[in-house]
Formats: structure tokens, sequence, C-alpha cells
């Protein structure tokens, strides 16, 4: 595990501001940060970071509305609005925000059927929500309704009523299942075993039947299991030979699976894999909000998660 190169290449990347690839990844620059703020975090890297032009952009990046955009002079959006938040909860620093219309923008989202427009990740909405410390200005109960008529015979989830399980969707689902207290609505053994059969031969998961493994999904699967405590039926140390196999030993960063170019979201869900595997030279990540624990800890905030 090459920590240090991978902190070298997340301390660069966005010091590379004309670089084609920097200008034409402007449209997420927020979930960009979040992903390479976290992962610093979780190696001990954070001080690496430059604080407060962070801060002052994510600032900047809050809307009359409320919501918050990836970057400036773009429109807001729950995805960037939940990345927005978790880095200011990174750096104890929400305050800069008017969390009250951050609230209200999240509120004016949600549909009649519990549903929330503008994501189609349900769960941002109440991942803003509960970080904010506001979860109860939600209509929770049609939100819990919403979500639980997105399980499927195979006990996953869609993206919605009748659509095909995925782990990505599965992940926001279970999360905001555990958020809100209602992890007893999952079958875990069910669920458990469509989890569980994402593991290919080369120890990779994939985030449905029939396809490639992907680093990414060593977060979105693992961090499901986790939840609902059945982590320990795949097998962990070909999962780990897998990520390991999808780090750039020049570079540093982690790829979606060996062989292919290193992004800072892969490198992230890379590192946060092996948390969840129990590697003792990363921080313990939470499964649920994909944050690193004493974090949580410092703001009073513990996630159900099943045991």
């Amino acid at each position: 595990l090459l920590l240090d190169k991978h902190a070298d290449y997340i301390a660069a990347y966005g010091s590379k501001k004309d670089d084609y690839e920097y200008a034409l990844s402007e449209y997420l620059r927020m979930s960009g940060i979040y992903w390479g703020l976290t992962v610093m975090d979780l190696m001990g890297q954070l001080h690496r970071m430059n604080k407060d032009e962070i801060i002052e952009f994510v600032r900047s990046c809050q809307h009359e509305c409320g919501g918050i955009s990836a970057s400036l002079g773009h429109d807001p959006h729950l995805l960037y609005t939940l990345s927005a938040v978790q880095i200011l909860t990174l750096y104890d620093s929400v305050s800069v925000l008017d969390i009250d219309r951050v609230v209200e923008y999240v509120k004016s989202l949600q549909q009649d059927d519990g549903s929330f427009t503008g994501d189609k990740w349900d769960t941002q909405a109440y991942g803003s929500s509960c970080l904010c410390g506001k979860l109860e200005e939600i209509n929770l109960n049609k939100a819990v309704e919403f979500v639980l008529s997105c399980m499927n015979f195979d006990g996953g989830f869609g993206c919605r009523p009748g659509s095909e399980s995925h782990a990505g969707q599965i992940y926001c689902c279970t999360g905001f299942l555990s958020i809100t207290g209602n992890l007893h609505q999952v079958n875990a053994d069910l669920l458990g075993w469509w989890l569980c059969e994402r593991q290919l031969p080369s120890g990779g998961l994939n985030g449905r039947p029939e396809k490639l493994p992907d680093v990414c999904y060593s977060w979105w699967v693992l961090a499901s299991l986790k939840i609902i405590g059945r982590i320990h039926w795949i097998d962990k140390s070909k999962l780990r030979t897998f990520i390991l196999a999808c780090q750039d030993e020049e570079t540093g960063g982690f790829a979606d699976r060996p062989g292919d170019m290193v992004d800072p979201f892969h490198t992230l869900f890379g590192v946060a894999g092996l948390s969840l595997l129990g590697d003792e030279q990363i921080k313990a990540v939470n499964p649920v909000l994909c944050m690193p624990e004493d974090v949580l800890q410092r703001i009073g905030l513990r996630p159900e998660i099943a045991s």
C-alpha cells in the first residue's frame, strides 16, 4: 500500500489548474474536492491541503436558493450540496454556510411521494440534512415509504420502483435507512447474499451481475455489507489483493481496475475500502457517510450499523 505516493498524487492534483483534465472536470469540482480531502484525511495528510482557499471556494458556491453548485457559475445540485457540507464538516466549518437556506433548498426538492428531484441518489438529501443537524425538517415518513418501494425481490434496491438492483443505489438506500433508524426494514440475509455475489474470481466487486469488477464497488458493496452486518460474507483477502493491484506504483492513485488511468474518485474508494477491510495504516471510515469516524465522533454523529 503506497500511501505516500497516493498522498503526493492527491496533493498535486488540484495545483495543475492549467491542465486540460482540470478544466474538463469543472462540472464536478465540488465532489472532486470532497474525494480528495476525505482520502487525505483517511491517510492522515489533510494538513497538506489549503484549508482557507477550500473553505472560501465552498462558501462562494452557495446560491441564493441555499443550494450549492459544483463550481462558480454552475447551477446548484443536491450532490454538490452534500459534498460541500461534507468538506466543511472535515474542517469543522459548516457555519460559513447559511444552513437554514441549505435546509430550505433540500426541503423544496422533496416530492409528494417522498422522493427528491435534482438527483437520483436520494440519500444525498438525507446526508446533507443529517450533517446539518436538521433531519427532522424533511418528511421522513414519506421518504421511508419511497425508499422501501424501491426494494426488489432479490433484497436490493433500484433507482425507482421496479428498477434493477444496483450496488450504488443499495448503498444509498441502506445508508438512508441507517440514518433514519430503519435498518430493520431490510432483509439482511437476502440483501447480503446479493451483495456477496458481486465478488468475482479476481477478488474485485462489481455493481450488478455480468459486469466487470471496479475499485469503486470496493466501497459501495463493502460499505453496504458493513451497514447490514454481513461484511464477513466475502473473501476479504482476495478483495484486498484486487484493490492493491489497482494502484499506480509510479504516479500514485488508484484506477478502476489494474492497468487503467488513476483518478481521485477511485483513489478515495480504494483507500476507504481498505479501511473497511481493517487496514491499520488508514483511519477508520464510517460506512454510512464515507467520512473519517473521528470527524463524526467530534460532531456526535453515529448512524445505525447492524451488529
